[in-house]
Order: structure tokens, then C-alpha cells, then sequence
């Protein structure tokens, strides 16, 4: 079954590892980035060896994104607005996407992708026909 980790976070200035551009990043020590550094590499290469690995990808800043929707009042018009969507302080800044064999693994997977300010949302993919997988 598909999953796909969703890291939501707030960098400021944007940047990846998120972590080293949030306030609670900048808090934390060099030996701590550097251990969780490690630990995450190490889980890179377990769920690759393993095959739970599918794909992964970092956003760019929202501030750089464009936005479309539909509006029946304008005849169907599509509307077009520079980012970011959210009226949150938190966006997304990128996902991961694992194919495991239970819930509870996905559930192992994504505890470790939790950041110091950020936080990652796990979700079952849907396909073509609408069912969770």
C-alpha cells in the first residue's frame, strides 16, 4: 500500500533541510543536526534497500508558486494568483512516497521524518478508482 509523508514547515529564509531554517532548527545544536543527519541517511538506505522507497521531492518557497481555480461567476473563467495558498504559517515543503506493507510500517517509517519545527502528515494514496490502496 502506498503512502506518501507530507513535511509541512516554515523556514525562514526557505530551505532544505527545513530544519536548519526554522526557529526551533537554529535552536538545536551541530551535533544534533549532524546525528539526525546520519539517522536520516540510515533510514534512506534501509527503505531503499528494502523496496519502500518510491519517490521524493523538496518544494520551492510557496512564494514562488502560482495558483489556478475556476469560478463559475466569470463563465468558467480560470483565475490566476501568485502564492502562497495557505493562510497558514506552515507550508508544504516537500513528501516522500512509501509503499509498505502495513499501516503500522508507513506509521515507523514517517515517525522519523518528524523535524524541530516542523510537522509531517501521513496519508494513504488513492487511485483510479477512488479506494484508498
Amino acid at each position: 500500500m502506498k503512502y506518501v509523508i507530507l513535511i509541512h514547515s516554515n523556514p525562514q529564509p526557505w530551505g532544505h533541510p527545513t530544519d536548519r531554517f526554522t526557529e526551533e532548527g537554529r535552536a538545536q545544536s551541530e551535533e544534533f543536526h549532524a546525528a539526525s543527519a546520519q539517522q536520516f541517511d540510515a533510514l534512506m538506505e534501509e527503505i531503499n534497500a528494502s523496496g519502500e522507497f518510491v519517490t521524493a521531492m523538496a518544494l520551492a518557497d510557496p512564494a514562488s508558486s502560482t495558483l489556478y481555480g475556476w469560478s463559475p461567476a466569470n463563465g468558467g473563467e480560470h483565475l490566476r494568483t501568485d502564492g502562497p495558498y495557505a493562510e497558514t504559517k506552515e507550508q508544504l515543503a516537500g513528501f516522500f512516497m512509501i509503499d509498505c506493507a502495513t499501516r503500522e510500517r508507513a506509521e515507523e517509517i514517517a515517525e522519523h521524518f518528524a523535524q524541530p519545527g516542523g510537522t509531517v502528515e501521513l496519508r494513504p494514496a488513492m487511485w483510479g478508482d477512488g479506494d484508498d490502496q
